[in-house]
């Protein structure tokens, strides 16, 4: 038995075909380099992973924009909707004067002095600011509107009597004071 074991197999004829019919090995392969099939192969993997992340980024772009845009579209409808809300009580308390049946001289003014201090109020929860200029103030265009000159005992181009008060909302101007400026002498 040991004597078969030690006795040389035969070449395979057809294994030995092939190993003639290879290629030589190139020099990439002997350095155990990856060949170009596997390169391309690689490559289009690698090409079509960016390709879904770039896919990826543009959907999750244009959500936000999407997104971005039904936002400011909410803002614009919505946007006197605190103003509205401090105005409803305004309302109501007109209504009810108004349904007095036999409303005396005092209660009248006490009911237009209460509904003012709600308006008020609704003005300055939603920052809705008077402009009430002082006699005598320098006449600011950004903020007055001088509508006549008339002749008077103080300085050039101020304030000689508000007609109209003027309002901001914030920092921007809703309604100029309408005034008359003093002329110069």
């Amino acid at each position: 038995m040991q004597d078969q074991e030690n006795q040389a197999v035969p070449p395979n004829p057809e294994a030995a075909e092939a190993a003639a019919s290879a290629p030589p090995s190139t020099p990439e392969q002997a350095a155990g380099l990856p060949s170009l099939e596997e390169q391309l192969a690689a490559t289009e993997a690698k090409l079509a992973e960016m390709h879904d992340a770039f896919m990826r980024a543009k959907a999750d772009g244009e959500n936000i924009r999407r997104r971005a845009q039904e936002d400011v579209a909410k803002a614009h409808k919505f946007a006197v909707e605190n103003f509205a809300e401090a105005m409803v009580p305004v309302k109501d308390s007109l209504e009810m004067a108004l349904k007095v049946e036999a409303p005396t001289i005092e209660s009248l003014k006490e009911g237009v002095e209460m509904t003012l201090k709600q308006l008020s109020s609704a003005f300055e929860r939603n920052r809705l600011i008077a402009i009430e200029p002082a006699q005598g103030e320098k006449l600011d265009p950004n903020k007055h509107q001088a509508v006549a000159v008339v002749p008077a005992d103080q300085e050039a181009n101020t304030v000689v009597a508000v007609l109209q008060k003027g309002y901001m909302i914030a920092d921007r101007l809703l309604r100029p004071a309408i005034v008359t400026a003093a002329q110069a002498k």
